[in-house]
């Protein structure tokens, strides 16, 4: 490595209020340009596509829309967290052909390696994570 070139620290940060769909463009891009800086610009696609699905639920059922996005770049992985203060647990359905609703997860889950969530446990909330092996 050259120690003359500053590299981005191996996480990222985000806290915002995502008001439209419009939103998850921009956590898209910034998805993007932290895998490109990470060497892992390969994973750029099924990323965005998951963060996507997760902010979609942040911005459908969450009172308020606010919420945080991390990246961290681990050894041999990408994982991604969505946070927000909602108690409710997001539930992974069978959707029907005409079902407008009810597919994220299942994308999710068809496009990471691995994906749950976990409860905060010091205040009301959770987060929904994904892993993708790099």
């Amino acid at each position: 490595m050259n120690e003359d070139i500053a590299y981005p620290p191996p996480h990222y940060h985000l806290t915002f209020t995502a008001l439209s769909a419009h939103a998850a463009c921009h956590i898209r891009r910034m998805v993007r340009t932290y895998l490109a800086m990470w060497g892992m610009p390969h994973l750029a696609e099924p990323a965005g596509l998951a963060v996507t699905e997760l902010l979609a639920n942040v911005i459908k059922h969450v009172p308020g829309r606010s919420c945080t996005v991390v990246l961290l770049a681990q050894e041999g992985k990408l994982r991604v967290e969505v946070g927000d203060a909602s108690p409710d647990v997001p539930v992974r359905r069978t959707a029907g052909p005409l079902d407008e609703n009810g597919r994220g997860l299942t994308m999710v889950e068809q496009v990471t390696d691995a994906w749950g969530v976990e409860r905060n446990a010091e205040a009301p909330g959770k987060k929904v994570w994904f892993e993708l092996k790099a």
